[in-house]
Formats: C-alpha cells, sequence, structure tokens
C-alpha cells in the first residue's frame, strides 16, 4: 500500500473517505489507558448552581482515598475563558492557583485542601480550552478532512481529557464535576461527553450523582420537592440516570420528600442523601461515611476488593480528631482583614479555611472582621470620594490585622494606613502578595523617608517607585508572560521568624500570582533602616518575604506568595499558624493592659 507521501490527491482522499465512513464511533484513547480499570463518579447540578458540587464530590472522594484508592478530580466549566484569571471576584470568586501555575475556580481549592493534593491543569477544564484543542486539531488536519462537529469531536474531546487525567494520575476513581446546572447551554457538551462514557466504559464504570435543591418557602413552613422532580427530569431526559441524589437543604430532608424522590427517579432511598447545612464542610465526609454513600459507591464500581481496612481505619483516627475539635474553643480573637473585596467572602475563601484550619488546631475562636480598605483612604469603586472612616477606629478592636492580595490602586492608601497602625501598636501582621508590596511602600515613606514612595501599578510616573515590574519581566510584557504564577521555591535567611516558622528550613515551595516586585536599587535603603528581607528567589533578586525583628515587633511578616493556597486542615499553614499565635498574646496583652487600667487582678 502507497503510504501518504507517494499517494496521489485523488488515492489520499479515497483512503480519508473510508477511514472517516467506517464508524460513527469516535473514542479517542490515550496511550496507557486501561479500560474497566478508571471508574467514573459523574456529579452534576439540577435546579441551581451554587449547591455544592464540589463538597459532595471531595468529600465522597475523600472517603474513597481514606481506603487506599487512589482519586482524581476534575472541574468541568461552562464558561469559554481559557482559565479564571480574567474573573472578576465579585463574580466568580476567588481565583486559585496551582503550583503548575493553572489558574482556577475556587473548588479546586476544595478538592485540594479536602484531598490534601496538588493539583495540576489536568484537573481542571473549560469550553475555550476544550473548542481551542479541537480547532488547533482541525488546523493540523487532525480530524483527516471531516467536517468538525459538536459530536463526534467536540464530545471526543471532552471524553479525552477525562481519561488522559485517568492515565496520568492512575486513578481508581476519577470524579468529575460539571459546573453550572443540567439545562444551561454552557454545560451541554460535558453532559453528552459523560452519557457517552457511561455507554462506552460500561457497566459498573460510570455512576451519576445529581445533586439537587429542597425548597423550604418560610410562608409554608414545610419542605417541597417538585422543583427538585423536575431537576432530575430534565437530566433524565438528556439520557442520564441518577444513581445517587444528594438533595441540598437548609434543615435535613423529611424521610417523606425522600421517599418522593426515590419514587420519582427510580433511586433506592438508601441513595438519596441529606446534604443539609452544617456548622463546617469538613463534617460532610463523616455524614457520607454514617449514611453508606462510601460503600454504595464501593458496590456499584465494583471496587470492594480494592479496600485497604487499615489504611481507612488510620485515616478515620486523624480526621475524627480534626472535626472533633471544630466549634470546640476557649478564647476569642478578632482578625481585620482589610481588601476591597470584602462585601464577598468567596473572593477570601482560602483565607477563611487557612483561618479555621488554625482555629480548629490552636482551640481558639478566630473572629474574621472584614474592612473595606477603600471606605478608610476615601475611594469607592466609581471613584467619589466617600472616606467615613479611619484605621484606627476600624482596628480598635482587632488582634491582628490581614491584607490579602488584589489588583488595581481602589484602597491601596487605607491599607497602607492600616500596616502603619500595626508596626506602630505591634499589632500582628501578616500580608499577603499585594499586602506584602504595601508593607514596602509604607516602611520607605514612614520609616525610610521617602514619601513619594509607591508603586507604578498605581502611579506609572511616581518618583520613588520602591514597587515596579523587574526588568526581565518588562522583556516579556508584549507576549503577555509578565505574571509570575504558581509554585516557586524561596530560599530563607538562616534564623529568620520565617525560617522557625518551617522548623528552621533553609528552603521553602509557596505559590505565586502577581507582576510587580521590590525594585532591587531600594533594597539596601530598606535594609537598613531595619526591614529585614529573609526569602528570596534563589539567584535571583526577587524578594519574597519580608519581616521586621522580633525585639522590634512581635509578629510583623509580609510575603509575595499566597500562602493560604497551600494550607490543609490536618496541616496548618505555618505563616498563619504563627501569625494567630501572636494575635492570642496580644489578646491576652491586652486584656492583661485593660485589667491593669480597671484595678482588677489580670
Amino acid at each position: 500500500m502507497k503510504d501518504d507521501q507517494t499517494m496521489s490527491g485523488d488515492d489520499l482522499l479515497a483512503r480519508i473517505g473510508q477511514t472517516t465512513e467506517e464508524t460513527e464511533f469516535y473514542t479517542p484513547m490515550p496511550a496507557g489507558y486501561r479500560k474497566g480499570h478508571h471508574k467514573y463518579v459523574m456529579v452534576v447540578g439540577t435546579v441551581m448552581s451554587g449547591l455544592g458540587k464540589g463538597i459532595f464530590s471531595s468529600s465522597l472522594a475523600k472517603l474513597l482515598q481514606d481506603k487506599g484508592l487512589r482519586v482524581a478530580p476534575i472541574k468541568m466549566e461552562g464558561y469559554l475563558n481559557i482559565d479564571s484569571g480574567t474573573l472578576n471576584p465579585y463574580r466568580h470568586g476567588e481565583v486559585f492557583v496551582l503550583d503548575d501555575g493553572m489558574e482556577t475556580d475556587m473548588d479546586l481549592g476544595t478538592y485540594e485542601r479536602l484531598l490534601d493534593q496538588d493539583l495540576s491543569a489536568a484537573n481542571f477544564t473549560t469550553n475555550g480550552q476544550i473548542l481551542s484543542a479541537v480547532l488547533k486539531k482541525e488546523r493540523e488536519g487532525g480530524y483527516l478532512g471531516r467536517d468538525v462537529q459538536v459530536i463526534p469531536h467536540v464530545v471526543g474531546e471532552i471524553k479525552l481529557k477525562l481519561r488522559e487525567l485517568a492515565v496520568k494520575s492512575n486513578a481508581d476513581v476519577i470524579f468529575v464535576e460539571v459546573g453550572g446546572t443540567v439545562g444551561d447551554y454552557e454545560n451541554a457538551f460535558y453532559l453528552e461527553a459523560c452519557r457517552q462514557m457511561a455507554y462506552e466504559e460500561g457497566e459498573s464504570s460510570v455512576l451519576f450523582v445529581a445533586l439537587t435543591y429542597i425548597l423550604e418557602p418560610g410562608t409554608l413552613g414545610e419542605q417541597k420537592s417538585k422543583a427538585a422532580q423536575l431537576g432530575i427530569k430534565r437530566l433524565m431526559e438528556v439520557g442520564i440516570m441518577p444513581s445517587i441524589i444528594a438533595c441540598r437543604a437548609t434543615h435535613p430532608v423529611k424521610e417523606k420528600v425522600r421517599e418522593k424522590i426515590s419514587m420519582y427517579t427510580n433511586v433506592p432511598m438508601r441513595r438519596v442523601f441529606s446534604m443539609h447545612d452544617v456548622e463546617s464542610i469538613y463534617l460532610i465526609p463523616e455524614s457520607l461515611r454514617e449514611a453508606g454513600m462510601d460503600r454504595e459507591v464501593l458496590t456499584m464500581l465494583g471496587l470492594h476488593e480494592r479496600v485497604d481496612q487499615k489504611m481507612e481505619d488510620q485515616a478515620r483516627l486523624k480526621w475524627r480528631w480534626f472535626v472533633d475539635h471544630i466549634g470546640k474553643s476557649n478564647r476569642q480573637i478578632t482578625i481585620g482583614v482589610t481588601g476591597k473585596y470584602t462585601s464577598l467572602r468567596d473572593a477570601y475563601a482560602s483565607i477563611i479555611k487557612a483561618s479555621e484550619h488554625c482555629a480548629v488546631h490552636l482551640g481558639a475562636d478566630i473572629k474574621l472582621k472584614w474592612i473595606d480598605s477603600s471606605l478608610i483612604d476615601g475611594t469607592a469603586p466609581n471613584g467619589d470620594s466617600t472616606g467615613s472612616s479611619d484605621a484606627e477606629t476600624e482596628l480598635a478592636d482587632c488582634d491582628g490585622i490581614i491584607v490579602p492580595g488584589g489588583f488595581g490602586v481602589r484602597g491601596t492608601e487605607g491599607k497602607i494606613e492600616c500596616i502603619r497602625y500595626a508596626r506602630e501598636n505591634k499589632m500582628p501582621y501578616l500580608g499577603l502578595c499585594l499586602g506584602f508590596q504595601m508593607a514596602v511602600i509604607e516602611y520607605a515613606r514612614n520609616v525610610c523617608g521617602i514619601t513619594d514612595a509607591n508603586s507604578t501599578e498605581f502611579d506609572p510616573r511616581c518618583k520613588s517607585p520602591v514597587i515596579d515590574i523587574l526588568p526581565e519581566q518588562k522583556k516579556i510584557e508584549g507576549l503577555g508572560g509578565n505574571m509570575r504564577l504558581g509554585g516557586k521555591d524561596i530560599e530563607l535567611k538562616r534564623g529568620s521568624l520565617v525560617s522557625r516558622l518551617f522548623n528552621n528550613a533553609s528552603r521553602i515551595r509557596l505559590r505565586f500570582r502577581h507582576r510587580y516586585e521590590v525594585d532591587p536599587k531600594y533594597i539596601k535603603t530598606l535594609e537598613d533602616n531595619g526591614l529585614i528581607f529573609s526569602g528570596k528567589a534563589p539567584g535571583h533578586p526577587i524578594m519574597q518575604v519580608l519581616e521586621l525583628p522580633q525585639d522590634v515587633h512581635p509578629y510583623f511578616l509580609g510575603t509575595q506568595a499566597h500562602p493560604e493556597l497551600t494550607s490543609r486542615p490536618l496541616r496548618p499553614q505555618p505563616m498563619f499558624l504563627g501569625f494567630m499565635k501572636a494575635a492570642l498574646q496580644y489578646a491576652e496583652q491586652k486584656k492583661d493592659r485593660r485589667n491593669a487600667e480597671a484595678g482588677a487582678p489580670a
């Protein structure tokens, strides 16, 4: 037979025609894929979005992981963005950055925390990624002359993405979370791909979980299941039969309601789970275990023989310790979080979770006080003057201050004032990304005497740009690649506070998401005036951690990184844990001073 290079055009077209007309099946398989070994749990939503598909999926995945099974999650988003990096926090919550630099949906943070895994770009996809891959293949002739269509090619690319993750992770079970709600145009491709996967993988290889919502109108005083029934019916109309139904509700779902859901969906009562509001999402895994959902999944997917019972017993003991201490506290502190997205808590989801982890391990009730820094510097979102407060007033009842990351000038002067208050009053301070940069500007202005110090992000013409884009970054600015993203190594100064926090480590790894750095020409001036740059990029003049000597300030620490992204329930992030310990000490000292002033015993 002639090869492609010696064939005539007519011969090649005939061969393409023969190849593409042989079958209507289009199932690209990656090398090394083991059909039947890899199992899939597809989690889809009905009625409304934002119900907690990621929480359910990651909690169930944790139970299987505890049993010794290898699990891998993937979140499939319906938007056309390539990643989540350009999404406004007000619309979509925080951008969660993975170690490999992929900017993702905040649900990836839920998976990382519950599974204690570092995920990668393989665990996240969007319609933008899928369509880009399809069009690239079309331009390269990858479809052998066929007209490229949603079915089979777009759907085939989604199936390939899932199977590639299975091979890369060698997972026993892939947990697939389909973003949005059944009936959305945006996720129709994903639902069809999931349906085809169930058909192609065969029996006992794929199961579907439908997350639905049980209404409880206050005027009626009872739970209503009709919306849930209609939502699941919509799912059945696209050829997907759920095996498990998770019912989100404010209160525990009543048995009568579960019976109705069971009857109308052919799902046995034992697989209709009440996922009602609880004190913490970390209680969900144990609720699923008590309801027997893990055993149901093992049975439906034929995985009982892969279970390691000893491993499960040990994992369960560790997790039980954590959940048993949630909400158990004998002391309270208030932490001021000064940002400009404070009206939407999801914008700071990882900071909230990192604080929760510390609260459990310290036996403390940590209250986060959200402070809109634009009210302190008098800049509203529309630029109008709105000054209605000051740092001293806002922070008077706080025991520590966190200045989180962000972009843009709005609220920055308010953050600088908060940092000045923390430094001068020896209040524990933790600066994250922009909070690191603002600490440099505050120190340059108020300690070093560089009164016009600023960042070129806020004032491109400022005379003293202590924060700027470094020359090596400017060279690639035109390529759109000047954002420092993902996990980076940090060299730590021996004997520094940050080194001690990490058990006297000389090098650590944290995740970054920023463009601007400390301009090297100001480093000596800052250090000569007492600021310590205790962490830097190996081999580069890039400052990544700053601190004040502890004989000057009990806890003043800033990092260009986002340490909140790597905090775990059983392993609180050291910078956060150290900060919260310092805040507890500050609160005790403040209490002692008040007692002394009042003449009461300490």
